[in-house]
């Protein structure tokens, strides 16, 4: 990771999670990973993004975890705690479309007011292809081959099967938009 940022987050985000949660850290590393692919679509942001992807999961973090909603936690250790930057807290906020993930746990409207979603939605969709297309242990997956890990992992009754089921459509359509731009890169 290149840039003062991308060093800093990528620095908070080992020492949240490579002790406690060290399969989440590799997961989060690959996400980064496939935020450096995804960087060509975004010109200046491309830095915004890899700090993101690398941090978009610190709220699982056990001594983080005090909503137990991961996005809400860490969106708020990184403002309270490190302040921030604002657009990088946001995208953390809501990644993945965690504002349906916020309503089936009856805090959407907590979400929504602490954290509005970024305006740009290029940033976001592809966190969503960041975050979708990586397995657990940090390896490239298909988003349909990560949807269902989710779903399997959790059950399709569970909390986070019921958003995945409604969020997948959401998730599908971000993930085609950034590999179309991403095909159209010159090479």
């Amino acid at each position: 990771m290149d840039g003062a940022m991308a060093k800093w987050a990528c620095v908070v985000a080992e020492a949240e999670l490579r002790e406690s949660l060290p399969l989440r850290w590799a997961y989060s590393q690959g996400v980064a990973h496939r935020a450096a692919v995804a960087s060509g679509v975004l010109g200046d942001d491309a830095e915004l993004l890899a700090s993101a992807a690398v941090l978009h999961d610190v709220g699982y973090a056990p001594r983080l975890a005090v909503t137990g909603f991961h996005p809400l936690d860490g969106a708020r250790f990184l403002r309270d705690i490190h302040a921030a930057d604002e657009r990088l807290v946001r995208l953390v906020a809501n990644h993945s479309l965690a504002l349906l993930e916020a309503e089936e746990r009856g805090l959407r409207e907590v979400l929504e007011a602490e954290f509005p979603l970024p305006a740009d939605q290029r940033l976001v969709e592809a966190l969503v292809y960041c975050d979708m297309t990586t397995t657990p242990d940090g390896e490239i997956t298909s988003v349909d081959a990560r949807l269902a890990e989710i779903t399997a992992r959790y059950g399709s009754d569970s909390l986070v099967g019921r958003f995945i089921r409604r969020a997948t459509p959401d998730i599908l359509a971000a993930v085609e938009r950034v590999e179309t731009a991403l095909a159209a890169q010159p090479r």
